[in-house]
């Protein structure tokens, strides 16, 4: 008998997968697309974070509206200035007690001292530009008996109040930059936040 051994196509057996060459700039362009995205991918998550603590604080501030219209009482909102949590203010002391609703901060995002100036711009809540300079983290937000927003000052919850109330939040980011976002209250109590986008808030 004849033993028949095996034949193969010369492409067949020509192909040998990979060769090293082909390894190297494949890993270098996937290098060098890592080394331009990553950037990109940690300003999106820091972004987000900073969206999420603006969320929460203006999740806090409606959950003071709710509870000072249903207890028929004057509660404010207590955001220090060094950051790490804000609260709602059930006993008017002014500091975040035990047993008050309160929402914490991550450790680089912190309360701005007052509207920033330059760039960022000051927020402007567009349809109420006859109104006076918004009041801004320099106010204690309060809401009255009726939930509505005021600026509560020494027991004085005067509603409606003059003007509306924008809140800021700065992230300080590991590059040296800084996030901005901010939650603004209308006078009728409602809220929304908005985010710096480099050139613009929105």
């Amino acid at each position: 008998m004849r033993e028949e051994s095996p034949k193969y196509s010369k492409g067949f057996a020509g192909s040998g997968g990979f060769s090293v060459l082909e390894l190297v700039i494949v890993c270098a362009v996937a290098l060098c697309l890592a080394a331009i995205m990553t950037p990109e991918f940690m300003r999106i998550s820091y972004d987000i974070r900073l969206k999420s603590a603006a969320t929460n604080l203006s999740a806090l501030m409606q959950q003071a509206r709710i509870l000072a219209a249903r207890k028929n009482k004057i509660y404010t909102i207590v955001i220090p200035t060094g950051g790490g949590e804000a609260c709602v203010d059930l006993d008017l002391s002014t500091t975040c007690d035990s047993g008050e609703p309160v929402i914490m901060f991550n450790t680089n995002i912190s309360p701005a001292s007052a509207a920033p100036t330059g760039t960022p711009s000051a927020y402007a809540l567009v349809g109420d530009t006859t109104a006076p300079t918004p009041y801004d983290n320099a106010t204690t937000l309060g809401y009255s008996a009726r939930g509505l927003p005021c600026a509560y000052v020494s027991g004085t919850c005067s509603t409606p109040s003059a003007t509306y109330f924008v809140y800021y939040l700065m992230d300080a980011r590991p590059n040296g930059n800084t996030g901005w976002a901010a939650v603004v209250v209308t006078r009728t109590g409602r809220t929304k936040t908005v985010t710096w986008n480099g050139s613009s808030w929105n």
